[in-house]
């Protein structure tokens, strides 16, 4: 969050997890800055049934020409808001009764939890009271017994993806087609959502914690609750042997620090690669105390871990900025579209297609394969922001009707174009290319890696608003590891996202390499380093039967890898009025 892990520590200690840590996966909020991850905040908000980006949004609500079911007066219409998860209808919250309108705004307002990599189904139904209930509070109400003036539905995502964050949707009754009026709903993010600090952080004299060499430390920030636990919301990375370490900027959000005199907790450590990390010393504090740190050019001593005594190690700020953060809704509002794209594998170990036993086989009953289960979780998260839904699709590894083995080429076997359009036309490409291709090998990642950058570098030419993210479906082990890495690294500077789904039951321990969420990013053969990490890698078979759906698992560290590449690049959003104005491209070039 923030930029708390931030920069490119060549070891691999960006995560300061050690061997043991998790891994590094967690939410990209609206605060999310220099691509770092935050361990801590995730177990927050998985706590609270919350993963990956996380933002609390209100919605507002107006409607106009409603029915009026009254006989001496108009309706008195309220507002239910509903959430659909699971199939089943939660209920929100309720907004005031207003008297004797068929075109009511109403005052109060329902908040919900915008999650990107899931999608959020909301139901919105209106009522009239009837005038003996006007005196009961509006959440003690049975609504059985009011008068059901229509119904409304819609994604979250389709509201917060207009340039105006407005939808306005016909009411209607239930499955009948007769329209009932309009509501519109309004969404807005809390402006404390933009709020963060940046501030670099130096230390003098620290204690020596290693036997033959120097301590490798590096900071962790914490708020204290009310309860006095230490809430991990931020770390730096680690500076290697050396005492005197200066880290990179880290940003705070309020969001994670609350308000200004929030009593905070700052710890230093010695990194170790197991995870047992020593205890430097620490130091109670608050952000106005930081502040007041950093005017005074004055260090701060740290304290043993009861602040019972004073250590000689001292704790120094050597910028401390107030500034507003864009937010990931500021990008997608002011025109920025996520454009998807999917490769499929095609190769031998799939099995034949025709037999129940292969991962492509598909099943006459309507179930879906692995391959179409994880198109379907990605495809339907992305589409509501990609405006013209139409998708570049893509195979590997299998031998073409012209004769020869492909490793990258269109599931769209119709046209020369790469496109589909819509999720529908993904799913019926890669079915029709089950039946027109032989599996075959072996398994390289490259080539269709490539495609993507040559598609994302065309995008930046042309100055687009547009963020690519690719889907790759695997069965098996890459052969072409180093040319990957490779390809990878290149991508690194490009707007663009790899997300890779492993199915079935191989060894996917090469791919773990590809997913830097330990810390360590790719290396190419020629030892440049990747700018960030762009790779979320997935084996299907271990989020299968949990809480959390594939999408999920692969798309929520994509909003800050979308918000790293704007930030390192300066890259500010459009103001919504100006997002109707976006340039088109001409198409890539042909494979």
């Amino acid at each position: 969050m923030g930029g708390c892990l931030s920069g490119d520590v060549r070891g691999g200690m960006e995560a300061v997890g050690g061997a043991g840590a998790s891994g590094g996966r967690g939410p990209a909020t609206a605060g999310q800055g220099q691509g770092g991850l935050n361990e801590a905040v995730d177990y927050l908000l998985q706590n609270n049934g919350l993963r990956g980006l996380y933002m609390p949004l209100e919605l507002s609500f107006s409607a106009s020409k409603l029915r009026n079911m009254d006989v001496l007066s108009k309706s008195d219409p309220m507002l239910v808001v509903y959430a659909k998860i699971d199939g089943k209808l939660e209920e929100i919250g309720r907004t005031e009764v207003i008297l004797n309108s068929l075109e009511p705004s109403w005052i109060t307002k329902a908040t919900v939890n915008y999650q990107f990599e899931i999608v959020q189904p909301l139901v919105f139904r209106i009522y009239d009271i009837d005038t003996r209930y006007h005196n009961t509070p509006v959440k003690m109400l049975n609504l059985n017994e009011q008068d059901y003036l229509g119904e409304a539905s819609c994604n979250l995502s389709e509201i917060v993806t207009k340039s105006n964050h407005s939808l306005t949707l016909n009411l209607r009754s239930g499955s009948q087609h007769a329209l009932l009026g309009t509501i519109t709903v309004h969404s807005e993010e809390s402006s404390s959502s933009r709020t963060a600090i940046e501030m670099t952080f130096h230390c003098l004299n620290l204690d020596n914690k290693d036997m033959f060499s120097k301590s490798d430390p590096f900071l962790k920030v914490s708020r204290l609750t009310e309860s006095s636990v230490a809430v991990p919301i931020c770390k730096t990375e680690v500076v290697i042997n050396n005492l005197n370490p200066v880290w990179r900027p880290i940003t705070l959000t309020s969001q994670q620090y609350g308000s200004k005199d929030n009593p905070l907790l700052v710890e230093c450590f010695d990194f170790d690669a197991s995870g047992d990390h020593q205890f430097i010393g620490a130091l109670q504090t608050t952000i106005t105390q930081l502040q007041n740190i950093h005017n005074s050019k004055a260090g701060a001593n740290f304290y043993s871990h009861k602040g019972q005594k004073k250590l000689k190690g001292q704790l120094f700020l050597d910028k401390f900025q107030e500034k507003v953060q864009h937010t990931f809704l500021d990008y997608i509002s002011g025109g920025f579209e996520l454009n998807f794209m999917v490769a499929v594998d095609f190769t031998a170990s799939n099995g034949d297609p025709r037999t129940p036993q292969s991962l492509h086989y598909i099943d006459p009953s309507g179930r879906p394969n692995s391959y179409q289960q994880a198109i379907l979780g990605v495809s339907e998260v992305l589409q509501f922001y990609d405006n013209d839904r139409r998708f570049p699709a893509w195979g590997f590894g299998a031998k073409i009707p012209q004769g020869h083995v492909s490793h990258c080429f269109n599931l769209n076997s119709t046209t020369n174009d790469c496109e589909v359009v819509g999720v529908e036309g993904i799913m019926s490409a890669y079915s029709s290319t089950l039946y027109s291709v032989s599996l075959a090998g072996p398994t390289l990642f490259g080539p269709v890696i490539n495609k993507a950058a040559e598609i994302a570098s065309h995008s930046v030419q042309y100055g687009n608003n547009k963020y690519f993210v690719l889907l790759i479906i695997t069965d098996g082990v890459i052969t072409d590891v180093q040319e990957t890495k490779d390809s990878i690294v290149r991508a690194s500077d490009l707007p663009l996202s790899i997300l890779i789904v492993g199915v079935g039951n191989a060894d996917f321990s090469q791919m773990t390499i590809l997913d830097a969420d330990f810390g360590k990013r790719l290396e190419s053969s020629t030892g440049r380093v990747a700018t960030r990490d762009i790779v979320q890698f997935v084996p299907m078979r271990e989020v299968r039967g949990g809480n959390v759906s594939v999408a999920q698992s692969l798309l929520e560290e994509l909003p800050g890898q979308f918000l790293e590449y704007m930030r390192t690049r300066d890259i500010k959003p459009r103001p919504p009025q100006h997002a109707a104005s976006v340039p088109a491209y001409p198409p890539p070039p042909p494979p």
